[in-house]
């Protein structure tokens, strides 16, 4: 039992200084003048810090991701120090060019690791082909039947990935969304987007002719190039997910300054690191100019730089908390310091330290 006394509570949403009460893995009070008469009870002085909900990392390959340069050029496993120096409670764990040396059950046993370790991890069956891989064999019976996975992932638009048509995609993802009512789990896919021209239009195309609701189809590296991240202003406002890259070509800061200035609702966007996975330049040919490795301790700095570049901290944190439990299906439990919530807390000093 923790109970951090008398501390600045973002929620992300500020509400006041008070007290929070933590039993096991759950927030069982948010109050104040909390004085609970108990032997075992450890308690903070939370006077100096101010408490916000633990970042949620959406995209982050755990197992190591890479490759594309040979064997030499493939990244080692996630330890569970580099995800909580950077601030990080929640990860999901994914595959991505590599589903031939890296395989959906290793990312299993490791997201379990994680969680054995204390923090909370999830993961998706799928990879960048559409010959997707599963530990099942099926899509829905992979995010059904088995902790910790909870939705797809797929490339598009991409030289890497397998060229999916519009038939595919619809049934790949309708799988999710399917698998995801059963089994109470998001159920969405993460979608891998390259540069390719085309950008989003093969989501829009599943669109127009079937019937899946755009929350399920989650286009991730957004910010890579202009022409994509200009057609995410349309796939906002009708309604879509959509998740900025950390060290991307547009800063997700800057991108969420133009959405912004495009009067269009945030509440949508998520931030992720990337981490561990691969970032890599080809010539026109198809050839690999440059690798190198991505780092989960870029979300923490892009939180800092969105603070230092005129957001408050409650609008801020909502990019790396609120907003990414909601698309993920989790936002009854994470992505808040409220009662009944899992207690995923940070404690930053003034500067902003943690």
């Amino acid at each position: 039992m923790l109970l951090i006394k008398n501390t600045q509570i973002f929620s992300p949403k500020f509400i006041g200084r008070k007290d929070i009460f933590i039993y096991g893995d759950k927030i069982v009070c948010v109050d104040e003048n909390l004085n609970p008469n108990l032997s075992n009870l450890k308690v903070i002085d939370g006077s100096k810090f101010i408490a916000a909900p633990g970042f949620i990392d959406k995209h982050v390959h755990i197992t190591g991701g890479g490759g594309e340069g040979g064997f030499k050029t493939r990244v080692p496993e996630i330890m569970l120090s580099k995800i909580i120096e950077a601030g990080i409670t929640t990860v999901v764990g994914l595959l991505g060019t590599d589903s031939a040396t890296r395989s959906v059950e290793n990312l299993v046993a490791k997201a379990n690791a994680l969680n054995d370790e204390g923090i909370s991890c999830y993961a998706h069956t799928g990879a960048y082909n559409v010959q997707t891989p599963t530990i099942t064999g099926d899509i829905q019976k992979d995010i059904v039947f088995i902790d910790p996975i909870i939705g797809i992932k797929l490339a598009i638009s991409d030289h890497r990935s397998s060229s999916v048509t519009r038939d595919e995609l619809a049934r790949i993802v309708s799988a999710g969304r399917v698998a995801g009512m059963i089994s109470s789990k998001s159920g969405h896919t993460t979608l891998h987007m390259g540069d390719g021209q085309k950008g989003l239009e093969l989501i829009y195309d599943v669109l127009g002719e079937y019937d899946i609701p755009i929350t399920f189809f989650q286009p991730t590296h957004i910010n890579r190039n202009e022409t994509l991240f200009k057609q995410s202003f349309k796939f906002i406002q009708d309604g879509g997910y959509i998740d900025l890259t950390c060290k991307n070509k547009i800063s997700p800061l800057d991108a969420v300054k133009q959405i912004k200035s495009h009067d269009l609702a945030t509440k949508k966007v998520t931030i992720s690191s990337d981490g561990y996975g691969s970032f890599s330049n080809y010539d026109s040919d198809g050839k690999l100019l440059k690798i190198g490795v991505a780092s989960v301790s870029a979300l923490f700095e892009e939180f800092l730089n969105f603070v230092n570049g005129g957001f408050g901290l409650e609008e801020a944190l909502e990019f790396f908390t609120s907003n990414v439990a909601n698309s993920i299906a989790l936002g009854n439990k994470k992505g808040k310091i409220s009662n009944g919530f899992d207690a995923d807390v940070l404690l930053f000093y003034e500067n902003l330290n943690l």
